[in-house]
């Protein structure tokens, strides 16, 4: 069983990692480092930002590690707030604030094609002495009017899927775990994973 260590203090996110990767695997948190402090993302891409905390952690810990960067990119605020989207109300703003933020800035824009949005995601893998890889994924939709749902976290209850006319939040975990571009960029770390660096 291959242990991996993945770079987050984030209960819901390691949660919905362990639960796309499966079983086969034996991770472990930030939780189970609590003397490993991440640094600040300086980084200007999701690339950057995952490859560093990866690079970070994996040099502490001696561990295959994942990171990952993803945010929400909203077309009609040029792509806002992208790679600020965890502090958009500030650096420690809570899920609700960046909500309360984002919805604000967008109340004069009510059509829904307007509010186009796509939530997007680096996962970087890196493991000592053998390499680094990074996978993306995408999960275009919209901005709700309001927050619907209790589950997720995030700006899951303001990302609306117009094809289902429900918010991630609305959906049971599995089924946001079938279609998130979390799901997406960690499925093909996992496919990757079968054969890593040992191809290469």
């Amino acid at each position: 069983m291959k242990k991996i260590i993945i770079a987050t203090r984030n209960r819901a996110k390691a949660e919905e990692i362990r639960q796309i990767l499966g079983p086969g695997f034996e991770i472990e948190t930030l939780l189970d480092h609590p003397d490993i402090a991440l640094r600040p993302e300086t980084g200007t891409t999701f690339k950057m930002n995952a490859l560093a905390k990866a690079r970070y952690v994996a040099l502490k810990t001696r561990i295959a590690t994942i990171a990952d960067d993803s945010g929400l990119e909203v077309d009609a605020l040029g792509l806002r707030p992208g790679i600020f989207s965890a502090r958009f109300a500030g650096p420690n703003a809570t899920d609700k604030e960046n909500v309360d933020k984002l919805l604000h800035e967008l109340e004069r824009l009510t059509a829904p094609a307007r509010r186009q949005a796509r939530f997007r995601c680096i996962i970087a893998y890196v493991e000592q002495g053998k390499g680094e890889v990074t996978f993306e994924g995408n999960l275009k939709g919209a901005i709700a009017l309001e927050p619907k749902g209790e589950n997720g976290f995030g700006y899951d209850p303001v990302f609306l899927l117009p094809e289902r006319g429900k918010t991630l939040a609305e959906l049971a975990a599995e089924e946001k775990n079938a279609i998130s571009h979390r799901a997406e960029a960690l499925k093909r770390l996992k496919k990757w994973l079968e054969y890593g660096f040992s191809e290469e």
